[in-house]
């Protein structure tokens, strides 16, 4: 398969040829009212970096095609499969039924450290990341079976979110390589 650099990425229309020889990785994204396109476009790069099997942007949220989303995302939004729903936690509820783990990537007193991660991650998985303000809504991380975070070692208390989903993303991958 050819690569693609970001210019030709921009203007590139994907062939279905193109699409079905992808390997996909058994990840699932779920944006939670994520609200910053730069942020919603940066998370489909990253999803086709890694060929996760599908994003889910859910709830109140700028979704393709959006020329803002577009510049970021360098033309991957249209290369990564992605859906819009309208509540993230009924979505939960049905990926939890086709037995895909649900790690929520958040700060909470649950959480593990990202380091302890693959000794109880299972694939397939969703990865859950929350709006940049008010992180991910606490029903539904009622609903995960595990939260993840980073160390936060200087001033800063938190991290960006499309930043934090790479590193537990590729934290996962470390399984599947």
């Amino acid at each position: 398969m050819n690569k693609l650099n970001a210019k030709q990425l921009r203007v590139s229309k994907p062939n279905p040829e193109e699409l079905k020889k992808i390997k996909r990785n058994p990840i699932y994204l779920v944006l939670d009212k994520v609200v910053d396109t730069y942020n919603i476009g940066s998370l489909f790069r990253l999803a086709d970096a890694v060929a996760v099997e599908k994003i889910y942007l859910c709830g109140e949220m700028e979704y393709p095609p959006s020329s803002r989303i577009h510049k970021a995302a360098v033309g991957t939004e249209n290369w990564v499969p992605w859906e819009k729903e309208d509540s993230t936690i009924e979505l939960i509820k049905k990926l939890k039924s086709q037995n895909i783990q649900i790690i929520a990537i958040e700060q909470d007193p649950r959480s593990i450290a990202y380091s302890q991660l693959n000794n109880f991650l299972n694939f397939p998985c969703a990865l859950i990341v929350g709006n940049e303000t008010k992180g991910i809504e606490k029903e539904v991380l009622e609903e995960a079976d595990i939260i993840v975070e980073l160390p936060m070692l200087g001033i800063n208390k938190s991290f960006n979110t499309w930043g934090s989903a790479a590193v537990i993303v590729y934290k996962a991958l470390e399984r599947l390589l």
